[in-house]
């Protein structure tokens, strides 16, 4: 059969029904072998948006996300959307055209050596030379993505070998040598672990998004009731406990809770579960004073003692380890210092409903207590996350999306678009600013073409509302933050024949997201945010 048929055949094995792209003449022939094929191809406006929809959707259905796009400029655009998913763990096969593999190195048009320029960010690379090791390149890239650590891997195809013919195999067994992921703990180091634990008088686990890509939240909360153990969360990590837990203390790190930075302060161990460590969520380990001694359970061992001394270090799948440890586990003496922590948190107070302006961090909390228990929300990047991440509450069934490592603004309308098609039974909400909006906002006519709802919050802020906040910190004055020339966002979505609302105080608020959440498309609702609104 044609090479491209194949690549179909091979994404069929794989289980994937649906690709995200943007054809261009590289790809054209592979683009033919699709539109004869029953999987679904979702347009984007921009290739970032591919990936980026890809990552929502392999979030929501728990696959491997797919996205093509053809060579030079559209693979470029891709990157973006590719270092995104590596720094946050998530399983993407990206395909991208190339030029004809006898013009590689002449720099003909549309050429880019993308394998090398994504080197740094993906697990794994292939520039395929034998269009006969297609269905094995493509077997080995699904796998690499989705086992061990997940992330991205990029299959570049030149466009001669897309149309040259085949004999047909898929192995149904992957063996790649060098490639052999720890998925059990050691069971030295796990005693080694839960003795140390016997013996402390303040422990915390602390969890990252590893634990939710092991879907292993069950296991957490099981061992954690058990144990008695309070847990806090990096940023990555919201999701991976019910916030309704009494053991739920908060999420860490510079634009953490102080009361959950105060447990990690004050802890004499911690366990670090499916967390990297990032300099984000450690405070540059600023947090860690009081020298604890350091648990640190993570599949990816290059990721243990990178960024913070560990005493016992075990390798192992999150959901694996904490089965293992739930096999040694017993009540912990820790009811003063939960009651000691959970007094800390019960003092901190809530948003004022009282504002001349939406309080943006009032709304997300009134948005959460409205909204269904298994919503899908995605954060942007900017103010709004760090509102989203301190003020929504997550239970047990809710998933919560944002771009944690890379912190990519312009992520949450086509992750959200990934989420809505990924399931559309669930509620879909995309949280933003004005400045992310704006890097994505073609998309909208994503949303159009394939009749999605999803709920769009706006918190219009006329800047660059990080940025500027950071700058007034360190400069006490602000540059290149203005974007007070923004459109009407309402008309803009109306432009798209999507509905629309602009809320200017509080009392808006419920009105706004009844109508938005009771729509049958998809709403934008626009907050107009007070500009020295800070994070905190």
């Amino acid at each position: 059969m044609k090479a491209t048929d194949a690549i179909v055949e091979c994404l069929k094995k794989e289980s994937v029904n649906l690709v995200f792209g943007y054809p261009g003449a590289a790809i054209m022939p592979l683009y033919d072998a699709l539109r004869r094929s029953d999987i679904e191809h979702i347009l984007v406006r921009q290739e970032q948006a591919a990936a980026h929809c890809a990552s929502g959707y392999a979030r929501t259905s728990g696959k491997v996300g797919v996205c093509i796009a053809t060579s030079g400029p559209g693979a470029t655009n891709l990157i973006t959307g590719i270092a995104t998913a590596y720094m946050d763990s998530i399983p993407l096969v990206a395909i991208t055209g190339q030029v004809k593999s006898t013009l590689i190195g002449r720099d003909v048009f549309q050429e880019v050596d993308i394998t090398g320029a994504t080197e740094p960010f993906v697990k794994h690379s292939y520039l395929i030379k034998n269009s006969k090791d297609i269905p094995r390149i493509i077997k080995e890239a699904f796998h690499i993505a989705k086992t061990g650590r997940p992330g991205p891997v990029l299959i570049d195809i030149p466009s001669d070998i897309l149309v040259e013919d085949i004999d047909f195999y898929y192995d149904e067994e992957v063996n790649i040598r060098g490639y052999k992921p720890t998925f059990v703990g050691h069971v030295g180091q796990v005693k080694r672990a839960f003795k140390r634990l016997e013996k402390s008088k303040k422990p915390v686990i602390c969890i990252g998004g590893g634990i939710i890509t092991a879907n292993a939240e069950k296991e957490l909360a099981d061992f954690v009731e058990k144990a008695k153990i309070p847990v806090v969360c990096t940023l990555m990590g919201l999701g991976g406990i019910d916030h309704s837990s009494p053991y739920y203390i908060g999420m860490i790190g510079s634009h953490g809770h102080n009361y959950a930075n105060r447990a990690v302060a004050e802890a004499d161990v911690i366990v670090f579960i499916g967390a990297r460590l990032g300099d984000r969520a450690t405070g540059e380990n600023k947090l860690f004073k009081n020298n604890p001694d350091i648990i640190h359970i993570d599949i990816d061992p290059a990721e243990i003692g990178k960024n913070l001394g560990t005493s016992i270090p075990i390798v192992g799948d999150a959901k694996n380890v904490l089965n293992q440890l739930l096999e040694l586990v017993r009540p912990l003496k820790t009811e003063d210092w939960i009651d000691y922590l959970t007094n800390l948190k019960r003092n901190h107070k809530k948003a004022s409903e009282d504002n001349d302006y939406v309080n943006p961090k009032y709304a997300i909390e009134l948005l959460s207590d409205m909204l269904d228990d298994n919503a899908i929300l995605v954060g942007d990047v900017g103010q709004n996350q760090i509102w989203v991440a301190l003020n929504y509450k997550v239970t047990s069934e809710r998933k919560f999306f944002i771009s944690g490592g890379l912190g990519t603004m312009g992520y949450s309308l086509p992750a959200a678009i990934g989420s809505a098609i990924a399931d559309k039974k669930r509620q879909v909400v995309a949280v933003m600013g004005d400045g992310g909006f704006q890097m994505s906002l073609q998309e909208l006519a994503t949303i159009k073409q394939n009749k999605l709802k999803v709920i769009i919050l706006l918190f219009n802020n006329e800047g660059l509302g990080m940025v500027r906040e950071m700058q007034y910190r360190t400069y006490k004055s602000e540059y290149a933050v203005d974007l007070s020339s923004n459109p009407d966002f309402i008309k803009l979505a109306e432009a798209y024949g999507i509905q629309g609302k602009i809320v200017k105080n509080n009392e808006g608020l419920k009105e706004a997201f009844d109508e938005a959440i009771n729509s049958k498309g998809t709403f934008l609702i626009e907050c107009m945010v007070n500009p020295k609104e800070s994070t905190l």
